[in-house]
């Protein structure tokens, strides 16, 4: 992850409107975690990474942020939602979950830069064999040259199964038993019980199951079997864990459900508090235990997220508060921004509408007096019933949209203008009634 902060910020600054804030601060956040790994070792361990909480009603890009930062890095990210977990000793996800969830996240990651350098390798195991498959082998005791006639045609039909010109032909292949008990919401001693068992289990049957499929059909089977064979899934784990220690970063969204508000009965409801002081330990720097191996979380980033509607940040526990010393309050969207949301931002939501109606046939063009009555008209939604941000576009053209879209088969190759007009017409009558606005939009 070697980006610039301001290099960060234009690649952000693509899908989510404003919010400079936030993404300075992110962008900040993870450069420092590039700078830190240029330092002497000793030097890396004092410097402890500064977490953030975003503060900010819902549609507002919050969640949207932490998208796109999973899809820009290369680092290992998950994001999880602070409401589902529950305290120890409560049926439900433990915190440490989430730190399994990253170990996973990581040893996908790395699995598939295994795969993508190792390409021609694997590539050479699935044609060899599937080629073995196809041809069968010389019986014992054949001479030089009938072992020469059989070499010379491995190559041929090698390279054809290369070209794809045998992958309708069926084979039968041997595909190995996978053992997957990953799941990342139980305990790791639970896990390695349930594989021990499954293992004594498995011990009665073959580990190998055959099956016929075609030619095609096996390249992505033996792809499989290729990565475990050629690939040290030992080194894998430790360069994920080291990966997930070093870089890792966890988006905790709605972390202002578990706040427990002093004017709510909320206090009366130790699990909430219980779920913050099961996170303190996480957060700060810990050592969480995993099927994969034990995991330092000292430098783990922490990104944390709520609109705070119904509590406020100083109702967690100071604890919690303290380790996320960067607060960055975003902004709620105007009529501006969400023109913007609209025109400016890649593959935006009328893009999106536009290539849909596409499939079949229609061509559907927003005029510039369409989409700013939309981005008015959302606006105004949001002020008179409750404000949910960018999320009211969706809300607002699928209404506009809904019968173009119910007869589009119909009405293929047309060409289907959505003006201002149309919008009024659509929206006016529901937005005056604040009743039925609050049901509909």
């Amino acid at each position: 992850m070697s980006m610039t902060p301001k290099e960060i910020v234009n690649y952000l600054d693509q899908y989510i409107i404003g919010q400079k804030d936030a993404k300075k601060a992110i962008a900040i956040a993870l450069r420092n975690r590039h700078r830190r790994m240029q330092l002497p070792l000793e030097l890396q361990e004092e410097i402890m990474p500064k977490n953030i909480l975003m503060i900010g009603s819902t549609g507002i890009g919050k969640t949207e942020i932490a998208r796109r930062l999973a899809k820009m890095m290369s680092l290992p990210f998950v994001k999880v939602e602070a409401s589902k977990y529950t305290e120890v000793g409560f049926v439900g996800r433990d915190v440490e979950s989430m730190i399994r969830d990253l170990v996973l996240e990581a040893i996908r990651l790395v699995k598939i830069e295994h795969k993508e350098k190792n390409q021609d390798i694997i590539e050479d195991y699935v044609n060899k064999k599937i080629t073995e498959k196809i041809l069968p082998p010389l019986p014992k005791g054949a001479t030089e040259n009938k072992k020469k006639e059989y070499e010379a045609s491995f190559t041929k039909m090698s390279i054809r199964v290369h070209n794809g010109e045998l992958d309708d032909k069926k084979i039968e292949v041997d595909i190995k038993k996978s053992l997957d008990l990953g799941d990342s919401n139980l305990p790791p001693d639970v896990v390695n019980m349930q594989e021990s068992l499954f293992k004594m289990l498995g011990g009665l049957n073959k580990d190998e199951l055959k099956k016929e499929v075609t030619v095609a059909e096996a390249k992505d089977l033996l792809k499989v079997d290729a990565i475990e064979q050629l690939v040290d899934n030992e080194a894998i784990k430790k360069e994920a864990i080291e990966r997930v220690e070093q870089g890792g970063i966890v988006f905790i969204d709605e972390i202002d459900k578990i706040a427990v508000s002093s004017k709510s009965q909320g206090r009366n409801d130790p699990s909430k508090e219980g779920v913050q002081r099961d996170l303190l330990p996480i957060v700060e720097g810990s050592t969480v235990t995993t099927k994969h191996g034990q995991v330092k979380t000292d430098h783990i980033l922490f990104i944390s997220a709520g609109a705070f509607h119904l509590s406020k940040p100083s109702d967690l526990i100071p604890e919690l508060q303290g380790r996320f010393p960067l607060r960055v309050e975003l902004n709620s969207l105007d009529e501006e921004a969400l023109y913007k949301i609209l025109t400016i931002t890649k593959n935006s939501l009328l893009k999106q509408y536009e290539a849909l109606l596409g499939v079949e046939g229609v061509e559907l063009e927003f005029t510039d007096g369409a989409i700013k009555a939309i981005a008015k008209l959302s606006s105004l939604a949001n002020e008179k019933t409750e404000d949910i941000g960018a999320r009211r576009l969706h809300t607002v053209i699928e209404r506009i949209l809904e019968d173009i879209s119910f007869s589009a088969d119909e009405k293929k190759g047309e060409k289907i203008v959505v003006d201002e007009k149309l919008v009024h017409k659509k929206l006016d009558d529901l937005i005056d009634n604040e009743d039925v606005a609050r049901y509909i939009l």
